[in-house]
């Protein structure tokens, strides 16, 4: 069992910077691939980034992919999303989740483990 809390959500201006961190429960944490997956209102939740067991791997959405940096702190059971040069189209509740198994995987049904979402919003 793993619980997720994120934090770091909030308010910003498009160009703006945020860094989501997403606190993990349990001694396992390394046991998981991780990744971030965001929602907008009326739309489906949308993969964003993931990251390996180690770090070793990631892997982001075209959408991001410059502009968001996923990292992880296995000895903080931490994961984080360092997000630069915000768009009002980034506006979101954004969630990290877990996979069971080392390597990284990119689909919402592939991950075990949710936390409660953060809620990210870009003003233009």
């Amino acid at each position: 069992q793993v619980q997720l809390v994120e934090s770091g959500g909030g308010l910003v201006q498009a160009g703006g910077s945020l860094r989501l961190s997403c606190a993990a429960s349990g001694r396992t944490f390394s046991s998981y691939a991780m990744g971030w997956f965001r929602q907008a209102p009326g739309k489906e939740r949308d993969f964003v980034a993931a990251i390996s067991w180690n770090g070793g791997r990631t892997y982001y959405a075209d959408s991001v992919k410059g502009r968001f940096t996923i990292s992880r702190d296995n000895a903080k059971n931490t994961v984080y999303l360092q997000m630069n040069s915000l768009k009002p189209e980034d506006t979101a509740v954004y969630y990290c989740a877990a996979a069971g198994g080392r390597a990284l995987r990119v689909g919402p049904d592939e991950h075990d483990y949710w936390g409660q979402g953060t809620q990210v919003t870009v003003s233009s």
